[in-house]
């Protein structure tokens, strides 16, 4: 599989597979393709499994495209951002933000993940349910705005707003932690709660998110024209 990522902050993946390659997204995925593409549409693991995908922010079915020829699929970002290209060993996983997972390879197992404590689950940001994408195989991910990414050592930490957490290294650990001072809770434009990320691990940080940037939108007054 040769692939290649064009378009800048409004990224498209563009995934060139020969006769007999095959690619997996959710139903509907991809946005165009050129040459002799077959598709096929199931629940993947099962009717249990898929509806757990659905709490993680993808649809019931997935969609397997297999090439009868050469050919060409574009996999098109659904919101400004980034394209993460993720390459997984057997058993490796990765935990993400609700509707990260664009496609992969036939190998790559995606599932949902429970946060444990309900302090991360409901001021985290992130919410209880994350996606939990299992290896071998390649993975695309989308996320919002310009990413940046961290290396975290053993028990370092890394202190964010919340909903700023797009992906982490299954190795690292999620919480969340109150903001010390009255004021600073009142009056320093942060809210309550920071979500706070300890390694050892990876872990990528996005400068935008699709749900600030909507309540932001609604809340801003409109000027008559």
């Amino acid at each position: 599989m040769q692939y290649s990522i064009e378009g800048g902050n409004l990224p498209v993946l563009l995934v060139r597979l020969t006769r007999g390659e095959i690619i997996i997204s959710e139903a509907g995925g991809r946005t165009w393709f050129k040459g002799d593409v077959r598709t096929e549409n199931a629940a993947a693991g099962g009717l249990g499994k898929s509806i757990g995908r659905m709490f993680s922010g993808e649809k019931l079915f997935m969609s397997r495209y297999t090439a009868d020829s050469d050919c060409e699929i574009a996999f098109a970002s659904s919101f400004p951002g980034k394209i993460v290209v993720k390459e997984l060993a057997d058993g490796e996983s990765l935990i993400c933000q609700k509707g990260a997972f664009m496609c992969a390879s036939p190998g790559v197992d995606l599932s949902i993940h429970f946060q444990k404590k309900l302090g991360s689950g409901f001021f985290g940001g992130e919410g209880f349910i994350m996606q939990r994408i299992t290896g071998p195989g390649i993975v695309f991910l989308e996320l919002d705005g310009h990413c940046v990414e961290y290396d975290l050592n053993q028990g370092e930490r890394m202190v964010c707003d919340t909903g700023v957490v797009a992906l982490m290294e299954s190795t690292c650990k999620l919480d969340v932690e109150m903001v010390k001072g009255l004021g600073n809770m009142v009056f320093g434009g942060e809210g309550m709660f920071n979500t706070v990320v300890t390694g050892p691990g990876k872990v990528y940080l996005q400068t935008m998110n699709v749900a600030h940037l909507a309540a932001r939108v609604y809340h801003e007054p409109h000027q008559e024209i």
